[in-house]
């Protein structure tokens, strides 16, 4: 259904979603690197499934893995949502040097993460 539309479409739906996750973990995750880091992540991500899409059996377009890449880094984008304030808190406490031998986590948040990120992927296969 999806991947009808024209390619720039579904690049604006990448861009967004790149955009999105990016001023998302710019904000929760304060410091210089990530200014340049995150986006760099995310359209490299972007990259690499529209390879591991090329090469697979079923040999998926790049417009199906567009849309999956949307989909899934929003559905990542919203399941880290909840987390964002201790994002927040352990990135603070990194760049001033205070180092743990673990970050906990809650479990809720972890299975939150998770599922939507995976529910919404699912919906963008559904839909492509």
């Amino acid at each position: 259904m999806l991947t009808s539309l024209p390619l720039v479409y579904l690049l604006l739906m990448a861009a967004a979603a790149t955009s999105l996750f990016s001023f998302a973990m710019i904000k929760w995750n304060p410091g210089r690197q990530s200014k340049v880091a995150w986006p760099l992540i995310s359209i490299a991500c972007c990259f690499g499934m529209i390879l591991v899409g090329r090469h697979q059996y079923q040999r998926w377009s790049a417009q199906q893995m567009l849309v999956l890449y949307s989909f899934g880094w929003t559905g990542l984008t919203i399941g880290l949502f909840p987390s964002r304030k201790l994002i927040h808190k352990y990135a603070t406490e990194v760049n001033e040097g205070v180092k743990r031998e673990k970050y906990e986590i809650p479990a809720r948040y972890q299975i939150f993460a998770i599922s939507s990120a995976l529910i919404v992927t699912f919906l963008g296969i559904i839909l492509s």
